[in-house]
């Protein structure tokens, strides 16, 4: 069963992916008409969702985010921009926002949403292990 799920996840990457790069393909007209841009998934295209929530599910300490613009930890589970930023830059639009942040109000609520949390799955019992009554944190730098 775990196979068949990270076979899965591997599929839905692989499809995300070509996505991302076939953008790089389409007519300028066709990219300025993307109005908004909504997120859904797990670690791979999280933004920092997991910030916002009492889990230990987190990347918001170095190494994260070393070879993003600020050189600083956001929530990513990356050590820079993840898929969605990248395609982002690719429709010229501003990267997505977690959908918990409290900067997607107004006008940034307009470009997209990032729906995406690591841990995530299609089980009820997918994550349990990462739910804490309180943020602890594995490592302290």
């Amino acid at each position: 069963m775990h196979a068949l799920l990270s076979m899965s996840s591997l599929g839905v990457f692989v499809t995300a992916l070509t996505i991302a790069l076939s953008m790089g393909r389409v007519a300028p007209d066709q990219a300025e008409a993307a109005r908004a841009f909504f997120v859904f998934g797990d670690s791979l295209v999280d933004s920092g969702n997991n910030n916002y929530l009492t889990t230990i599910a987190r990347a918001n300490w170095p190494p994260y985010g070393i070879d993003y613009p600020t050189h600083q930890p956001t929530g990513r589970f990356s050590n820079g921009l993840n898929l969605p930023d990248i395609i982002s830059e690719k429709i010229g639009s501003e990267p997505t926002l977690p959908y918990l942040s409290p900067e997607l109000t107004g006008q940034k609520l307009l470009v997209g949403a990032n729906f995406a949390s690591a841990g995530i799955g299609i089980l009820n019992d997918t994550g349990i292990q990462f739910v804490s009554p309180k943020p602890t944190y594995l490592f302290s730098w």
